[in-house]
């Protein structure tokens, strides 16, 4: 089978491209991060993928399936541009896979489309519609690209098309929304909140993403690994240090004297839970996760110990805001 991969650039995409050539697969790969040392047997296009070269790729290597991995969230790419990436890029891809007659179309999408809500259901199921994307409208444009996406099973019949709402990642490459707020010493939290988080292994993310190019189900799925956690406890098994604050004080610290820099919407998900039910997933293709979730944060804590303290810099911003005497 020939498999082109879409943000090949990727932790997780790269992992699905070395297990699809060790089973003996075709694979190509299209970001616009290049990848200098890719390893023999995996043939690299960097180029936009709304650009026309990217269009080239799809008319002379016409490959039997294509995975969609080349949505960007907002820590890495902000305003129009995003949308453009996004809900665009997306656009083009199911285009091009209709023009050049790919057989299964894998998009990999987040969990995070449900919303964080505090009337939110604990475990959401495929049929939910998002919430709150008016309180977190930098997640807007992943919600419209993981909707059109799902309107392939119905405009295109004739593609086999999987959308997989994959919970967040960890791992050693520490790529990914939840390596990101747990790469600082301090990592906050809401104060009088705690809410579950739920992540995998991005190996097991990758199993996943083979398993469903090997099956070929049919559908949205959601996709997820072992039990979750409270936010507390990850930060405390990730060695750093929790720092509970008022939501009025979080906004105005985020991104500053230590601290992670996240949009105001993603404040939310400090305080309510995303925690998706995978039942149909495993019974559409056999998956099961390796790594439990203590195992999956060690893996991320060996790669990445716990940096030195900002604990000067926080204190001096709590002063400012008047939260704690100098």
């Amino acid at each position: 089978m020939k498999v082109l991969i879409l943000g090949l650039g990727g932790a997780v995409a790269r992992r699905v491209a070395l297990g699809l050539r060790d089973q003996g697969h075709t694979v190509v790969g299209i970001d616009t991060r290049p990848w200098a040392d890719a390893p023999a047997g995996i043939e690299v296009h960097t180029v936009d993928l709304r650009k026309r070269g990217a269009e080239d790729v799809f008319r002379t290597r016409r490959p039997d399936a294509v995975v969609h991995m080349a949505t960007v969230t907002s820590l890495r790419v902000q305003g129009e541009e995003r949308h453009r990436i996004n809900l665009g890029g997306t656009r083009v891809v199911f285009e091009h896979c209709r023009t050049y007659g790919v057989k299964h179309a894998l998009f990999v999408g987040r969990h995070t489309f449900y919303g964080a809500a505090p009337d939110s259901a604990l475990y959401h199921t495929e049929d939910e519609p998002p919430k709150e994307l008016a309180s977190f409208p930098e997640l807007a444009d992943l919600v419209a690209a993981d909707l059109y996406a799902s309107t392939a099973l119905w405009r295109t019949p004739e593609l086999t098309t999987s959308v997989l709402r994959v919970c967040y990642t960890l791992g050693p490459s520490a790529q990914g929304t939840l390596a990101t707020f747990l790469r600082g010493r301090r990592v906050p939290l809401v104060a009088g909140y705690d809410p579950l988080f739920q992540f995998m292994h991005e190996d097991d993310v990758a199993s996943a993403i083979l398993l469903a190019l090997d099956k070929r189900p049919r559908g949205v799925f959601n996709v997820a690994g072992p039990q979750p956690l409270p936010l507390s406890v990850i930060v405390r098994q990730a060695e750093r240090v929790p720092v509970p604050l008022p939501m009025a004080v979080l906004r105005q610290l985020v991104g500053r004297f230590g601290l992670p820099r996240l949009p105001r919407g993603a404040l939310y998900h400090l305080q309510y839970p995303i925690v998706v039910d995978g039942h149909a997933f495993r019974a559409a293709t056999g998956f099961t996760h390796r790594y439990d979730e203590v195992q999956t944060i060690q893996s991320f804590l060996e790669a990445h110990p716990a940096p030195p303290s900002h604990r000067a810099q926080l204190r001096q911003g709590l002063e400012t805001l008047g939260v704690m005497k100098p």
